[in-house]
């Protein structure tokens, strides 16, 4: 269960030093925060000449504070003209400021400086500084090449599930006497799991204890003069003399050329044309029908919001990451010229007694911010709605509508106007099979790619990797036979001259109700497992009123008309579901491999288990594709990138398509 996120308490000592009453100890030395991130950080790992010229270079701190080594880093990064492709740094921090107190101590550190670029720097990082909720949080800046992770909890549980391949370690955070637990030999062996090759490590602390649990934990430590009032400091390297580790962190996929073909476009595909784009891929998009977003995807509008539970289950981790990544990744389109169709006034959830116990008890559990959630009495709400309710519940100030094929149309948009971009769509276009080319010599593709074939039997495309990202059909392409999805019916209702035209942001419950352009409210939706008829049906119409009028009393009316002979207007689509409910996000397993050394992997966890080189899924996103599509596109993006995960690792296991196959081992149904 996820613990209370606790803010730090902003205070200052009488020489102007940022001092944390709750560890009775100082952010910084006294002799200046920038000097002594550059002194011991950056020189002390050898920066900026270690990241010269690399693609992708990863910093792991421990213990984020007020942020002065990722500014240092960064200003380091932006002035160096050899400087990597990318630069990703990940810290964790149990007591983040919230963001005016961000504001106010980078304000000092900046005023002592007296750095133009640095005050430019600082008032990016408050500006996009993430809403403090637990969790994994990932910010970008510089267009993407600079990103940021940031890793909200006691750095003891959070930094074991962090997956990712470090390059540096800075070793910050209040002194071992005052805070021991960040210093712990359990911090160290974490640390080791996830250290690169060459990895180095620097800190400003010297304690016996610190090299003690850096020996014991596979790093070799140096001693050089310490910055400002400090005699020493330590310095060196990841060089273990035994295996300390069962799995090697992630690494990029080995490709020729950097070429991916992804096959549907609606929202999990349009993401993941983006993203990849992003990172400078050839991507050639694949999708049956002649535009984008004809399938689910196709909606007039969806809803967007977190998912509050009493224990904070992985589903609510995931959706709340995913949603607040979406948000980030729909500003910049916004900021880019390529704004979606959406909503921003909010979005209403009522609930039922049960519920509304149930999501009270979780609020004042976790305390949540009011800007995230609220809970709101039936009075409230009605004057958030601007319409009458049944029942009260909670309010997200940050949820709403968007249309999604407006969004899969800005992603695609976007990915096309980066500079370089190379995207080729394929419309009309309907993928029948896949298979692996085994030549031995080398041609313009990678020799063993990829090669996909339409309908007709025709090579429609060939690329190293090929993501599914077609919901329903990708089982069935990619032959998978441990990936069993569903089909669930939904059928939707366009209310033309509504009764509900006063209504001014979604409201959703048992049903939901979204108003759109010219008074028509659209109201839904059916959930029919195992039905693919798509025809619309008046008894569909007939449910989603009577359902939303039970929330909504406006709709008394048409629900006592409900049974006329009268046509709607609506729409019918076929949502993709898992029997877990969660989505397949990330690389597929190798299903023939695993069947030949069954008995051996039957114990296996995730990483354990044989892949499918060159494959992965994105699909089964039901319901809150508009939530999950962007997370999972940089999810997948970074695994074939070998960039930091931008969630918790075990979180990743429960979207791991091969999780399914993972049972079926364990319990020897193969």
């Amino acid at each position: 269960m996820t613990a209370t996120l606790i803010p730090a308490t902003l205070a200052f000592r009488d020489d102007g030093t940022p001092f944390s009453p709750r560890y009775g100890d100082v952010y910084h030395s006294p002799s200046g925060a920038l000097e002594q991130s550059e002194y011991v950080f950056l020189r002390g790992n050898h920066l900026p000449g270690r990241w010269q010229n690399k693609r992708v270079f990863t910093v792991l701190e421990t213990g984020f504070g007020m942020g002065v080594n990722f500014l240092a880093t960064w200003a380091a990064w932006r002035a160096d003209p050899a400087r990597c492709e990318r630069l990703h740094f990940v810290s964790t921090e149990m007591h983040p400021f919230s963001r005016d107190d961000l504001r106010i101590a980078l304000a000092a550190v900046v005023e002592r400086t007296a750095r133009a670029d640095l005050a430019d720097l600082a008032h990016a990082l408050a500006d996009a500084w993430p809403m403090l909720v637990p969790g994994t949080h990932r910010l970008e800046f510089e267009g993407g090449r600079v990103t940021l992770t940031l890793a909200f909890g006691d750095a003891l549980e959070v930094l074991p599930k962090l997956w990712l391949r470090a390059d540096a370690i800075y070793l910050d955070g209040f002194a071992p006497a005052k805070n021991p637990e960040l210093w712990s030999p359990p911090i160290f062996k974490a640390l080791a799991r996830v250290a690169g090759e060459d990895c180095t490590f620097a800190t400003w602390s010297s304690a016996g204890d610190v090299k003690r649990a850096l020996q014991q934990s596979g790093f070799e430590y140096h001693k050089e003069t310490g910055f400002g009032d400090k005699w020493t400091m330590l310095t060196g390297r990841f060089a273990p003399r035994w295996r300390v580790r069962r799995h090697e962190p992630p690494l990029p996929v080995a490709l020729d050329e950097r070429h991916a073909v992804v096959i549907g476009a609606g929202l999990a595909g349009s993401a993941l044309v983006e993203r990849l784009a992003a990172r400078g891929w050839r991507v050639t998009l694949i999708e049956r029908h002649a535009e984008p977003a004809r399938e689910a995807s196709g909606n007039p509008a969806g809803v967007f919001h977190p998912l509050i539970s009493r224990d904070d289950s992985s589903a609510s981790r995931i959706t709340r990451a995913g949603f607040f990544y979406a948000l980030q990744r729909w500003a910049a389109l916004d900021a880019a010229g390529h704004a979606p169709s959406r909503t921003h006034a909010g979005l209403l959830h009522l609930a039922t007694d049960d519920e509304a116990q149930a999501v009270a008890a979780a609020l004042e559990s976790f305390g949540y911010s009011d800007e995230f959630v609220r809970g709101v009495s039936r009075e409230e709400a009605e004057a958030i709605a601007g319409t009458s309710l049944a029942q009260g519940g909670w309010f997200y100030p940050l949820g709403g509508a968007i249309d999604p094929a407006s969004l899969c149309r800005a992603q695609i948009a976007a990915a096309r106007a980066l500079p370089g971009a190379q995207i080729d769509v394929r419309y009309g276009v309907a993928v029948a099979r896949i298979e692996r080319d085994e030549r031995d010599e080398v041609s313009a593709e990678k020799a063993g790619s990829w090669r996909v074939y339409d309908d007709a039997g025709a090579l429609v495309a060939q690329a190293g990797v090929v993501i599914f990202a077609n919901a329903h059909d990708a089982s069935r392409a990619a032959a998978l036979d441990f990936a069993p999805t569903r089909n669930v019916r939904g059928q939707l209702t366009l209310l033309d001259a509504s009764p509900l035209a006063s209504l001014r942001v979604p409201v959703i419950g048992d049903g939901y109700a979204v108003p759109l352009p010219d008074d028509v409210t659209l109201v839904g939706a059916t959930y029919e497992v195992d039905d693919t008829d798509t025809t619309l049906r008046a008894g569909g119409h007939t449910e989603n009123i009577e359902r939303v009028a039970q929330m909504l009393p406006a709709l008394d009316a048409l629900r006592d008309a409900s049974s006329d002979d009268q046509e709607r207007r609506g729409r019918v689509a076929l949502r993709c579901v898992t029997s877990d409910r969660l989505p397949m996000i990330g690389q597929l397993g190798d299903e023939q491999a695993a069947r030949h050394d069954a008995q051996r992997l039957s114990g296996a966890w995730p990483l354990d288990l044989p892949r499918t080189p060159g494959l992965y899924g994105a699909f089964a996103f039901g319901s809150r594709g508009l939530v999950w599509a962007a997370l999972g596109a940089e999810l997948i993006a970074s695994q074939l990138e070998g960039e930091p995960w931008p969630i918790e690792r075990e979180l990743v296991e429960h979207l791991d398509p091969a999780r399914f196959l993972q049972r079926a081992l364990r319990l020897r149904a193969l």
